[in-house]
């Protein structure tokens, strides 16, 4: 059965007005012919990458969880391993994380999702005052402060971009 859209937008918007947290919402036009949904919301929103975070859907060992990375950097996948105390993961079948989700490629959020999974933030957003994640289509992004973030979808913030599993290396 599909979500309904709630009359607040999508399942993302109407999750964070529900909490009561204070979000913006970055409307833009999807190019159905841009290559990486991430970078080009960066782009068209005129917004650093390193602010636009981009969620990713994973399988650790059988189980489907989320990453939330800059669109700047690339997932590690060891690194989100680690942080969900296992030892490796790939990325989810695009089918079963529709499923999971309930939202599209490309407009897949972190917040609103059908089923929760397990969430890791990549550290780096910690030393934000907003990022900007998909507001549960393609051509939105929502702005929110990370802690509300990590609050409402219960996540654990590790350093799990290619960017930040560099910087904090030896």
């Amino acid at each position: 059965m599909a979500r309904k859209k709630s009359a607040q937008g999508t399942p993302a918007t109407a999750a964070l007005t529900a909490a009561g947290v204070p979000f913006v919402q970055h409307p833009y036009v999807h190019d159905p012919s841009a290559a990486s949904y991430g970078a080009e919301a960066a782009e068209a929103l005129g917004i650093d990458p390193s602010r636009v975070f981009k969620t990713l859907m994973v399988d650790v060992e059988g189980r489907i969880a989320v990453g939330i990375v800059p669109v700047s950097g690339s997932l590690d996948l060891k690194a989100i391993a680690a942080a969900l105390g296992a030892k490796k993961a790939a990325m989810a079948d695009p089918a079963a994380a529709q499923r999971r989700t309930g939202y599209v490629l490309g407009g897949i959020s972190p917040l609103g999702q059908r089923q929760p999974s397990p969430t890791v933030l990549d550290s780096s957003a910690l030393a934000l005052d907003t990022v900007l994640v998909s507001g549960g289509r393609r051509g939105l992004d929502i702005e929110l402060a990370p802690a509300d973030l990590v609050r409402l979808t219960n996540a654990i913030a590790a350093p799990i971009s290619s960017l930040a599993a560099a910087k904090s290396g030896p």
